[in-house]
């Protein structure tokens, strides 16, 4: 769960000459672990002056970062949370904020929190500053650009249906995956979701199950408010998602409780593998 409200503040004429001092990012901070450096300036680039604020404050963003909602959320934000141990400050550029505000921006309106105004990306300094700058096209042609999950209304979740009606959703999907969601309480007293996702099967040939399985973490996690909905209690359901890609947007269509005594289900994905849609 996002918890955005009245934190992150830039610092504005922080002093970031000999009073800063080099210390090792800590475990809690997961979303600046492995970026290629281990130890961060204090304070930071948000003006926090101890390592409790810093956790504090950084845990709010690390749902965010789990969305991936743009290739440079994490090297943006922890330039700011857990800036690399030079001797000056590298802030991130404004083309790189621009970036991942127009990328990540819906995904924190889907929870109800706009952009923040102290991530205004004018207050970064200009490519031709030195700064960190966001990846060059080359790299993005290098890189298979896949399907975004977006934010959209929930499907109701369906409890009664029969396989043949199930079968004709089908016909009319690109994926349909199986997930199994749990949730529980961490340290922070936010909600924390488990998904496990298992690709039971797919109808869109150019996707391989591993990235449909990434893509629909993805989509769980922007629609945390479809996920509260599916998971009433701290144990584990299990669900059918089922929907079609349009225009390089996962859109999910229907979804269906896939309860233990239902047969209905097990014998639609069963029918399918011989199934001939009109």
């Amino acid at each position: 769960v996002f918890v955005v409200n009245g934190f992150l503040r830039v610092a504005t004429g922080l002093d970031i000459g000999l009073s800063t001092k080099c210390v090792a990012i800590p475990k809690e901070m997961g979303m600046c672990h492995k970026i290629g450096y281990s130890e961060m300036r204090l304070p930071n680039l948000m003006g926090h002056t101890s390592m409790a604020e810093v956790i504090l404050k950084s845990t709010t963003w690390q749902h965010l970062v789990h969305t991936d909602c743009h290739p440079h959320v994490r090297t943006f934000l922890c330039s700011l949370f857990a800036p690399i141990c030079l001797d000056t400050f590298i802030h991130p550029c404004r083309s790189m904020c621009v970036a991942v505000r127009d990328s990540c921006a819906p995904v924190l309106l889907c929870h109800g929190h706009p952009w923040p105004a102290s991530l205004d990306c004018d207050r970064f300094p200009g490519d031709e500053d030195m700064c960190l700058a966001p990846l060059t096209k080359d790299y993005q042609y290098l890189h298979k650009v896949l399907p975004k999950p977006t934010c959209q209304t929930c499907p109701a979740v369906e409890e009664f249906f029969t396989h043949k009606r199930v079968l004709e959703v089908f016909c009319d999907s690109n994926f349909a995956v199986k997930v199994k969601l749990s949730k529980k309480r961490t340290a922070f007293e936010d909600q924390e979701y488990n998904i496990e996702c298992q690709v039971e099967f797919i109808t869109q040939g150019s996707l391989l199950p591993y990235e449909t399985q990434s893509m629909i973490q993805q989509w769980l996690l922007i629609n945390e408010k479809c996920i509260e909905r599916m998971t009433p209690t701290h144990r584990p359901m299990v669900y059918l998602l089922v929907g079609n890609i349009e225009e390089g947007i996962i859109l999910v269509k229907q979804v269906y409780r896939w309860q233990r005594k239902d047969s209905q289900l097990t014998l639609a994905t069963q029918k399918w593998r011989y199934h001939k849609c009109l």
